[in-house]
């Protein structure tokens, strides 16, 4: 998670979603509720207590999403994925990383199937 957060922050069009974790200095604790997100996906463990998608509508009133962040962030993720891991788990985790951001994209109106 650290090296694609690293991407993420080092992309002026991706930065401002995490510009207030970053200021109030917690992307650590950030990193930590994420982790806990993506084991309960992968290894149906059940630490992340929170909602999702109510966090993304929330910051959309803030920062608007467009859909260009989730290709960025769909191929941010994917890039660090295939950097460092292979096999099932990683498969599993793109093809849920990709329906996420487009469960996201339906839901705040803004998926394009062009």
């Amino acid at each position: 998670m650290s090296r694609f957060y690293d991407q993420l922050l080092g992309d002026e069009n991706m930065r401002p979603f995490f510009e207030d974790i970053v200021q109030q200095n917690q992307l650590e604790h950030h990193l930590e509720i994420i982790t806990d997100f993506w084991n309960d996906i992968l290894f149906d463990t059940i630490t992340y207590h929170e909602n999702v998608m109510q966090k993304h509508l929330a910051k959309n009133t803030f920062v608007t999403f467009q859909q260009e962040h989730f290709t960025r962030w769909v191929s941010y993720f994917f890039s660090t994925i295939e950097a460092l891991f292979e096999g099932d788990t990683a498969i599993k985790m793109k093809a849920r990383a990709q329906s996420i951001a487009t469960v996201m994209q339906l839901k705040m109106n803004i998926y394009d199937t062009n």
